[in-house]
């Protein structure tokens, strides 16, 4: 039976402005596996924090099981600079004890790449200080895995991994022992890990039974029942399930779904795209030709990332770009970037850019906006209302509503908005500017669910070619129709399959890398062997020699009986030597 971890009873907690949390009640029990989501700002880190007994609740009260032990991962880690990762993630363990631990061996393979931790440049000896921020992420990570703890708090656990290792920390968690309370705006994850969901919206937590999908199907009932607006299609949540349910196999066959109310509630809903119609306004918008790629190479200093690549992005091409770390995503989309806006080539090959090609590029690095500016000032800045195509037109506040500034927040000045805020606000602004072609690199950084189902509308109904960079596996099969990898090869490949075929091809990678290790290894422990075996027969021939000096020596002391003796001791001693090495020869000869 369940146990009863943490419990809170009429909990309160406000700001100097704001109410966080108004008379919630709500508990934990030792077989929950709780995903939290809600808009930035709602207090979805206050409800933890205040859970975790690390902040006071204003009222009410919050009472844990005894001898509850209980792991949180911060946004902010709590690493000491000055130790080393060996201490910080492992306690002091010895290696043969830590490399001993299926556990542990686990951990270090899923978020580092195995127990030489190729994912950390110098090692388990470096000093934390020394580390850059997905480093030491994955180290607090990896030091709360490891250590044995009765219910974990994740606040955005997923922060700083690839599709790999976000694939990996699921199944993790979906097949451990401990209860679990996450705070992540990452949806297949909250849809692969969680049993429940906690909705945190103004100071109230909505609770619902099953992962994100089920959550979707019974938001979009109890908006329902509630509705206050006039047209239910303008209903996201509504849109979001039709999406689920139209979507990968994967998910439309989740036991959660009640399938007959879902299907009764999209029953006269579109599907999110008109995909032909898109693809004819596209093209006549950007012509026939947007990117071609001849033999290209991508470089990053010394390093070629691809070579020979050739390569056609047309009207209406909505593609996702995953791979691995390094492999040249962000570099192939500066490049192409550099030849569309600034008419400059690669190093070798061409890029033609078609004439009629407007590029907006979201990059990881944002450039700051003035702080000084109100969010609808800076919007106005680039222009006062926005196309969609198809007669569609959003005005700047319009746009505004839609990325989340509603009412007074549009006059609020850009330097008092949070990181997701300005986020928001950088796309917003390329949208106002009428791109045709957009580049997305790492789009849901710090974006909310809620802000992140409003992008997708949005992508719904604009017309033009797209390619995301993301980490965000939801997001890429919500908004593109194709999926591209670049797997560290040189090449880039289109993958029908997906997310899950660059998965299976990353795992038989790293099966067929492992079995060449293998083999080199075999190799190298056949050459040591052939030289042991030749070593021991040159003792032997040696020990044959010295075995016929002693016969000669014993027949010239054949009258001296005290030196008969000591030649036949010498003798005797011989023999078990040469057994000794004529055993190990034939163990040798076995394995060779």
């Amino acid at each position: 039976m369940a146990a009863n971890l943490v419990n809170a009873e009429a909990v309160g907690k406000a700001f100097p402005n704001r109410t966080i949390l108004s008379d919630v009640s709500l508990g934990i029990s030792s077989s929950d596996r709780i995903g939290v989501v809600g808009r930035n700002g709602d207090g979805k880190t206050t409800l933890l924090s205040v859970l975790a007994k690390r902040e006071p609740a204003d009222t009410g009260r919050v009472t844990h099981a005894s001898n509850l032990v209980l792991g949180v991962l911060s946004q902010r880690d709590d690493l000491d600079d000055d130790r080393s990762v060996r201490d910080q993630m492992l306690g002091g363990l010895a290696e043969h004890e830590w490399a001993s631990k299926p556990h542990i061996r686990d951990v270090l393979t899923g978020l580092f790449g195995g127990l030489g931790l190729p994912g950390l440049e110098h090692g388990l000896d470096s000093l934390v200080g020394n580390l850059s921020g997905g480093e030491r992420r994955r180290v607090a990570l990896a030091r709360l895995l490891i250590g044995d703890h009765d219910l974990l708090f994740l606040d955005e656990p997923t922060n700083h991994l690839d599709i790999e290792g976000i694939s990996w920390l699921a199944r993790h968690l979906s097949q451990s022992r401990y209860a679990l309370a996450v705070v992540t705006h990452d949806r297949w994850f909250l849809d692969e890990v969680c049993t429940r969901v906690w909705d945190v919206q103004d100071g109230d937590v909505h609770e619902y039974d099953g992962g994100y999908s089920a959550y979707v199907l019974a938001r979009a009932e109890r908006e329902r029942i509630a509705a206050v607006e006039a047209d239910k299609r303008a209903n996201l949540m509504r849109k979001e399930l039709a999406w689920l349910r139209r979507g990968p196999p994967a998910r439309t066959s989740k036991p959660k779904f009640r399938l007959d109310a879902a299907n009764a509630l999209i029953a006269d809903e579109p599907p999110p795209r008109d995909a032909p119609e898109l693809s004819r306004f596209a093209s006549s918008r950007l012509g026939k030709t947007v990117f071609e790629l001849e033999d290209v190479t991508v470089t990053a200093g010394d390093k070629t990332l691809l070579a020979d690549l050739v390569w056609n992005v047309g009207p209406g091409d909505r593609i996702g770009l995953v791979g691995v770390n390094g492999a040249g995503k962000t570099s192939l989309l500066r490049t192409l970037a550099a030849a569309a806006l600034h008419d400059e080539q690669p190093v070798s090959g061409t890029v033609k850019v078609g004439k009629t090609v407007k590029l907006a590029y979201l990059s990881q690095d944002v450039a700051e906006l003035d702080g000084d500016l109100r969010v609808l000032e800076s919007v106005k800045l680039v222009r006062d209302y926005v196309d969609l195509g198809k007669g569609q037109q959003l005005t700047a506040g319009q746009l505004c509503e839609k990325f989340g500034f509603t009412g007074t927040k549009q006059w609020t000045r850009i330097k008092e908005l949070s990181g997701g805020e300005r986020r928001r606000l950088q796309l917003l602004r390329l949208f106002m500017d009428e791109p045709n072609v957009l580049f997305l690199d790492e789009p849901t950084n710090d974006l909310d669910i809620e802000t992140l189902t409003q992008l997708e509308d949005l992508l719904d109904g604009w017309p033009g070619s797209m390619i995301v960079v993301s980490h965000d596996r939801y997001f890429i099969e919500r908004t593109t129709d194709t999926v591209q990898a670049l797997l560290g090869d040189q090449r880039l490949r289109m993958l029908p399959g997906g997310i899950e075929e660059y998965l299976q091809r990353r795992l038989e990678q790293g099966e067929q890398a492992e079995g060449e290790k293998s083999g080199r290894q075999r190799v190298g422990d056949t050459r040591a062997v052939k030289k042991e075996m030749s070593r021991i027969e040159r003792q032997l021939e040696k020990l044959a020699d010295k075995e016929a000096s002693l016969h000669a020596g014993m027949a010239d002391a054949a009258t001296d009986a005290a030196k008969l003796e000591e030649l036949t001791e010498k003798l005797t001693q011989l023999g078990i030597e040469t057994a000794s090495l004529e055993e190990r020869w034939i163990e040798l000869a076995d394995e060779a």
